[in-house]
């Protein structure tokens, strides 16, 4: 039992640029950051354990101290290490991205800007489409906003030195009402798709077990089927929540706009051009996509 260990990410690793770029936005009230530590909870056996990560040691020797509110057996630790590691993306190698960013001028920089970002993804392909759900058709500050008070309304919450809340897991979704989910801002079709979402899944968890396993096209293709699924939501799920890099969220107005800057291009872009120039980056267009988010929020100040 403990309620401390190391994770050694493979170098070079930021913890700070890769959390920005899981968080988002600062109003993200389930993965937090204080300028030093990233804290999130999470429901492991039914037991919310709070887990604290703080980077110790720098880009080429990274060493991330994990420490948690309660003792936990091996088991845990093992899940949680395996956990982070995926969220975080601490195991993956991008010698060969740093490689061909260094070929080409307008990626070297902003490779050089934001050394050490690692590609996040969110625990669960569920929490990525939640995320997505929240977002459709509205800002990402508005889409935030109406999933913390979702992540409010459900409470999976702890008080230690501040209120922390976990995500809302398919089961507690499932057992609201659209009525319920109208009240804290979703629209009444966002609301039947995360009802439906949530109550799929509760009825057979194995629905995502191998989606890993399917070429992009096909997770797009049966992500699609999911009533209210689009093709901005299933590409962003390929991205966030299963890690496909290679993979640019074309129809992302954000990311389109950010991509414009970096080209210094006059015209706006649209979904076939931005495959067009994502195609020459593979298989890294959605690193890319995560340093010009972060890109973005230097801009604004955000850290």
């Amino acid at each position: 039992m403990t309620n401390s260990f190391i994770l050694y990410p493979t170098p070079p690793f930021r913890l700070d640029y890769t959390v920005w770029a899981l968080r988002r936005r600062d109003k993200n009230i389930v993965d937090r950051w204080d300028g030093k530590s990233y804290t999130r909870l999470f429901m492991i056996d039914n037991t919310l354990i709070k887990v604290m990560l703080e980077q110790k040691t720098f880009l080429d020797d990274p060493q991330i101290h994990v420490t948690t509110n309660k003792k936990i057996s091996n088991k845990i630790q093992t899940h949680l290490t395996s956990q982070l590691e995926i969220m975080l993306g601490l195991k993956t190698d991008l010698k060969k991205f740093y490689a061909m960013a260094k070929k080409k001028s307008p990626l070297n920089s902003l490779a050089n800007q934001f050394m050490g970002l690692k590609p996040p993804r969110f625990p669960s392909v569920f929490e990525a489409l939640v995320n997505a759900i929240s977002c459709q058709q509205i800002s990402l500050d508005a889409g935030l906003q109406i999933q913390n008070r979702l992540v409010q309304y459900i409470n999976l919450s702890l008080n230690d030195k501040g209120l922390l809340y976990a995500f809302p897991r398919p089961a507690d979704i499932a057992n609201c009402t659209v009525a319920n989910l109208k009240k804290i801002g979703y629209s009444r079709n966002k609301s039947h798709t995360l009802i439906q979402l949530a109550s799929k899944l509760v009825e057979d968890e194995s629905i995502f077990n191998n989606i890993e396993e399917q070429s992009n096209k096909e997770i797009i293709d049966f992500l699609c089927q999911f009533k209210g699924i689009g093709r901005w939501s299933a590409e962003y799920v390929l991205l966030r929540g299963l890690g496909k890099i290679d993979t640019f969220p074309g129809d992302d107005v954000g990311a389109q706009k950010n991509l414009q800057q970096l080209l210094h291009l006059n015209n706006k872009l649209d979904y076939k051009k931005i495959s067009k120039i994502t195609q020459k980056w593979y298989p890294y267009a959605g690193l890319i996509y995560f340093h010009l988010l972060l890109y973005k929020l230097k801009q604004k100040g955000m850290f």
